[in-house]
């Protein structure tokens, strides 16, 4: 009886005899708590693909990005994870908190190595942790179901060039996110915003995009 296959993937390994390969791997790699390693390795991590379901059922993957250590695993059987301010639309946070079930991809490209991560997650604006994260908005808990280490034959080896300037910092200020200095938003974004925009210089979205393309760091 498998934990993680259903019939449809039962069919796939039947056609392509891979089933007994898939039965081993299932028994050799699926975790059910954080080990030692595996905490390390995430916790060394500064970013993560988290995939969510939405209302109507549609899966959605977001990048989510911090310095290292931003994720952390609270005990065997729980991370944790900041939400830092965003676009302001919720996509994550609402789809967590209406459809628990998450999956979470951690990668190191330079190694290249990954882990894979499946939970039931909830959103709280007032977890203790807060405190422990400037500027972070809620606190994304995820109880684990299981966990376990894919191949990295396909990862293709990379190296990392900076950090971002928009994380959070003790003892840095936060610059403005450059879309909130664009014309499109001004009339929708908070007062302090729309006040730093205008001290910054409000550009059009055209050029704002422009940034963006050209990979400024700015943008």
């Amino acid at each position: 009886m498998s934990n993680i296959y259903g019939n449809a993937h039962r069919d796939l390994q039947d056609a392509f005899g891979t089933r007994p390969l898939a039965d081993r791997l299932e028994a050799a790699i699926l975790r059910t708590e954080f080990d030692e390693e595996t905490k390390a390795f995430i916790e060394s991590r500064d970013m993560f693909f988290l995939s969510t379901i939405d209302h109507t059922g549609r899966p959605t993957v977001s990048y989510k990005g911090g310095d290292a250590g931003f994720v952390r695993i609270v005990d065997a059987t729980t991370l944790a994870f900041p939400s830092y301010d965003g676009n302001g639309m919720f996509m994550s946070m609402g789809n967590i908190a209406q459809q628990s079930k998450v999956g979470m991809l951690f990668i190191a490209f330079d190694k290249p190595h990954r882990i894979r991560v499946h939970g039931e997650a909830t959103v709280h604006r007032d977890d203790p942790l807060l405190a422990e994260y400037k500027e972070a908005e809620l606190i994304v808990r995820v109880k684990l179901t299981d966990l376990w280490q894919n191949c990295p034959r396909y990862i293709h080896r990379q190296t990392k060039e900076g950090a971002s300037r928009y994380v959070p910092r003790a003892g840095v200020d936060t610059p403005l996110a450059g879309w909130k200095q664009t014309d499109l938003v001004q009339d929708v974004i908070s007062g302090k915003d729309a006040q730093r925009a205008k001290e910054l210089g409000v550009i059009g979205i055209g050029d704002w995009l422009e940034k963006v393309k050209a990979g400024d760091p700015e943008a």
